[in-house]
């Protein structure tokens, strides 16, 4: 379906609540080739207060992202048991958009794109979950690429690094939105509330956006229907830093979709279905493996839904500050580690870092592409809230306080 993007006209909200605060943060998380370079500590698009001259490194005008989903069920695209994509949208911040911003990059045979580009993978998971209702992929895929992605301001040829391959930008535009799908089961969540795909039953949009919303952490999306059955909908962002690496910041929907309040229709498809967790939310799982285990390293806090925020200061604390780097020694299976302030241990079910701790042995366990800090052989953390700007959180062992989350090794 090659649909423009729509107009919402209405006042954006920022918040960030968690879990699912900051939806795709850092994509180092994935293994990729590109790296755009850019800080994440910078203003949030669409929030600075000034006028901002490094447009490769801050998304704008079009600051205001959607990930939008289909559920096609005439005729059936996907399996049965998921919703598909239909793309990354950077409207303005005052919801108006623009579309096609360069047509010299409208690079089209997608597949071969992203074969050359070391993206087989990132192909194969869209040849099954980013279809074509007609059956048109190559020319969705050239579309949705053409039409808003060549409108981000941080993926213009001048923002690559230096000998980049032509085309590299939209590989890393199509990564990206695979990557920020991954993180937004809409399926799952509707499913575990409850909600399923039915050629009888009816729900109510309160219901649907309640599930959807207590899912994500606290953020709404847009609904939309056709003929009184769920069609579509958008997950909303703003963005620190690049598209390429950037994070993707969570917001409510700044406007309803078109659902109506009531009778609405979730209807069957047709497709096979595929394997499904069903646990409250879904960690996707990235491709790749974990590298070995670095001597210098960064901590980065990953949340139950995908997300990355922030990460450990020299004091073992939770943070959205600059990280602090982390010395290594030992192996994946018992290492130490210690910061600028001193050895880093647990006491007391506490992590810290500083002169007086004791070192402790900790080992690290591959998830996916990530590489996980164990403490006795667990990966939970938690922490009484989360962190924003200045104000910092104890990392505690286990998921007994308010805010779950594993630590992430991340080389330095």
């Amino acid at each position: 379906m090659l649909a423009a993007a729509f107009v919402i006209a209405a006042a954006v909200g920022y918040t960030t609540a968690s879990p699912f605060t900051s939806s795709v943060a850092p994509l180092d998380l994935f293994a990729r080739s590109l790296s755009s370079g850019c800080s994440t500590t910078g203003p949030v698009s669409c929030h600075n207060t000034s006028a901002v001259s490094d447009l490769c490194c801050f998304e704008a005008p079009g600051g205001l992202l959607l990930q939008t989903q289909f559920w096609d069920t005439n005729p059936s695209t996907g399996p049965s048991n998921s919703w598909t994509i239909h793309g990354l949208w950077p409207d303005n911040c005052d919801q108006t958009y623009q579309s096609n911003c360069d047509p010299s990059r409208a690079y089209t045979d997608i597949s071969s794109l992203l074969t050359a580009n070391g993206a087989s993978d990132t192909l194969a998971y869209m040849q099954t979950y980013w279809v074509d209702i007609n059956g048109q992929n190559e020319q969705f895929w050239a579309h949705e690429w053409a039409a808003h992605g060549t409108c981000m301001s941080t993926l213009r040829t001048t923002c690559l690094p230096s000998g980049s391959a032509q085309g590299a930008e939209a590989v890393a535009f199509f990564q990206t939105v695979v990557r920020l799908f991954k993180t937004l089961p809409t399926y799952t969540w509707l499913a575990n509330a409850g909600i399923l795909p039915s050629s009888t039953a009816t729900y109510t949009l309160s219901a649907l956006t309640s599930a959807l919303t207590s899912a994500s952490g606290g953020f709404t999306p847009a609904l939309d229907c056709q003929s009184g059955s769920l069609n579509a909908i958008s997950w909303y962002f703003n963005l620190k830093g690049s598209v390429i690496d950037g994070v993707f910041v969570p917001i409510s929907a700044p406007k309803a979709g078109t659902c109506p309040s009531s009778g609405i229709k979730y209807p069957l498809k047709s497709g096979t279905p595929v394997p499904t967790t069903t646990t409250a939310t879904t960690t996707p799982t990235p491709t790749g493996t974990p590298g070995a285990l670095p001597t210098k390293a960064t901590i980065k806090a990953l949340q139950s839904s995908g997300s990355l925020l922030g990460g450990l200061l020299s004091l073992g604390t939770w943070s959205t500050q600059t990280l602090a780097t982390y010395t290594i020694s030992g192996d994946s299976s018992s290492f130490t580690m210690s910061s600028s302030k001193g050895n880093c241990g647990v006491s007391g079910g506490v992590f810290s870092c500083g002169s007086g701790v004791s070192l402790t042995s900790f080992s690290a366990i591959a998830s996916g592409s990530d590489l996980l800090l164990a403490s006795g052989g667990s990966t939970a953390f938690s922490s009484d809230g989360v962190p924003s700007g200045t104000t910092v959180y104890t990392v505690y062992t286990g998921s007994g306080h308010a805010q779950d989350y594993n630590l992430v090794i991340v080389g330095a």
